[in-house]
């Protein structure tokens, strides 16, 4: 394995953006373009390294087996979980040796609980500071925010405010495809619980070089970003961000 060149900046995708479904079952996956410019914003030399985080699903055992299965073709596939214990012996050496780290969806409110319990917070930073690029969905993309809405605490969505704050804006996640979430961040950004922040449809991600967005990308077409700030009347004034395709 030829060593990695860090990316130039501290590197962050936060997407809406899930593998690709192969359609034999519902854990047979690809892995999408998203992963292909992670590694290439990562300087990536040799076959990348990309180390999944599942402690949003638990460390759910056939995630984790359909997230090898999707990404051991073109890349180094790793993982390190938390249940019943961390699999591997040094956390902060793995995390610093890969080129990518990829966070899987699930409870963004127990991810963060967990992480901070274990230090993978102070790790995480760490690693992202050396280089190596974050990303994820969902849970994988609000966590690095200051706050945004999730479905942690239930089916009604809530309110989060206790995010990593690495990325000083709040953050809206499958914008598009589920009802309550466009309203809610809306209302939460408008009324000030939530700062002005970004959102992404499903398909879309964030790229942020250090902390500010640098471009949108998509994985599919007819979906968009969004950043939304707070207006008059307690309103939320939402600006569309068109996304670079991918493929």
């Amino acid at each position: 394995m030829v060593g990695a060149m860090p990316a130039d900046v501290p590197t962050i995708i936060a997407t809406s953006i899930g593998f690709d479904s192969r359609g034999r079952d519902r854990f047979d996956w690809d892995a999408g373009p998203v992963f292909d410019l992670a590694a290439d914003l990562s300087g990536a030399q040799g076959t990348p390294r990309v180390c999944y985080l599942g402690t949003a699903t638990g460390d759910n055992a056939m995630v984790i087996a359909g997230v090898y299965s999707a990404l051991t073709a073109r890349f180094h596939a790793s993982h390190v979980e938390l249940f019943s214990m961390p699999n591997v012996d040094d956390v902060r050496g793995h995390f610093l040796a890969q080129d990518v780290i990829w966070v899987g969806g699930g409870s963004v409110a127990n991810l963060l609980a967990l992480w901070r319990l274990h230090g993978w917070d102070e790790y995480l930073y760490e690693a992202w500071q050396a280089g190596v690029v974050l990303g994820g969905v969902s849970a994988g993309s609000i966590c690095w925010h200051l706050g945004g809405t999730t479905d942690s605490f239930g089916p009604e969505l809530r309110p989060i405010t206790n995010g990593l704050g690495w990325l000083p804006y709040s953050n809206g996640v499958h914008y598009d495809s589920e009802p309550q979430r466009r309203p809610l961040f809306h209302r939460l950004i408008g009324d000030g619980t939530l700062p002005a922040g970004y959102a992404t449809d499903d398909g879309v991600g964030l790229v942020y070089r250090g902390t500010e967005v640098v471009e949108a990308v998509a994985d599919r077409a007819g979906c968009s970003a969004y950043f939304v700030k707070g207006g008059p009347d307690d309103r939320a004034v939402e600006t569309v961000i068109e996304p670079r395709r991918l493929r």
